[in-house]
């Protein structure tokens, strides 16, 4: 396309044939005079139009980018959500059929045994879930929360008893497995950890829900006739932490909290 000098010299032209072709009484040279005319104001017109058009604003170029960007982020999140949905349900389904065999290890895949024969999702000792499958039903968890905007309380449990002995000892299991099945609904899921402690994911349940729940297994503890210490502490998505890391982190703050106090001691996160 001719720029501006171009389309100049091209109006030039014209009117210097069009003088010629007057003083040489050329009707010719007139004619190509006028065409050139009207071409060098065509091209003047059209450079004209170019000129003024708004040049592209960079700002919008960029949140357009990001925009697609956040799209493909979410698309990548809503599909590692579904795979861990779907192995959630078959951890459980496994575990249901492992419940539900009188031999305890019949039928099991042979991925989830261990080497010792051990059922890699079941306690062994309370027959709740394991450390290996709380490791996996917490991001679960969250993301099903995130999904359903719902809330979502992680708590960690220890219980001991003898605290004012010299030598303290873990509560009985079976005690405080019975309590936590009293306590929790069909929901929720209970872990027993490899260190003994216990882990509670609670769904639809913020703070102050897992708080009440708390104080149910601890007054379930003490109509055994047992003297017990509970210690817990609780985090709870999306009012302390976004992520599985991030809350699990806040709940492991909370109980070394709660296990500076020589009796019965609750603690919550708070979010920083």
């Amino acid at each position: 396309m001719l720029d501006g000098a171009e389309t100049a010299v091209l109006g030039a032209a014209a009117t210097v044939i069009g003088v010629v072709g007057l003083a040489a009484s050329q009707p010719v040279l007139g004619v190509v005079a006028g065409g050139l005319g009207l071409t060098a104001g065509l091209l003047g017109w059209r450079h004209a139009q170019v000129a003024s058009a708004p040049a592209p604003d960079p700002t919008s170029t960029l949140e357009a980018l990001r925009a697609t960007e956040l799209s493909e982020e979410l698309s990548l999140a809503r599909l590692r959500e579904q795979a861990l949905n779907q192995r959630i349900e078959m951890l459980e389904h496994a575990a249901r059929a492992a419940a539900s065999n009188a031999s305890g290890l019949a039928g099991l895949e042979e991925g989830l045994v261990g080497r010792d024969g051990q059922h890699l999702l079941t306690d062994d000792v309370t027959g709740l879930f394991s450390e290996a499958y709380f490791d996996v039903a917490l991001e679960a968890r969250i993301a099903a929360a995130r999904r359903r905007l719902r809330p979502v309380a992680l708590v960690l449990l220890e219980v001991v008893r003898g605290l004012a002995s010299p030598e303290p000892s873990a509560a009985d299991a079976d005690l405080v497995t019975a309590a936590l099945r009293r306590t929790l609904r069909e929901a929720d899921t209970a872990c027993r950890l490899d260190d003994g402690r216990y882990a509670l994911v609670l769904e639809d349940t913020p703070e102050n829900g897992a708080i009440w729940t708390v104080e149910r297994i601890r007054t379930h503890l003490a109509e055994s006739g047992t003297i017990h210490t509970v210690w817990a502490g609780i985090a709870c998505y999306p009012a302390h932490a976004f992520d599985r890391d991030e809350i699990l982190r806040q709940a492991e703050d909370a109980l070394r909290q709660a296990k500076e106090w020589r009796q019965d001691r609750i603690e919550v996160a708070t979010a920083d």
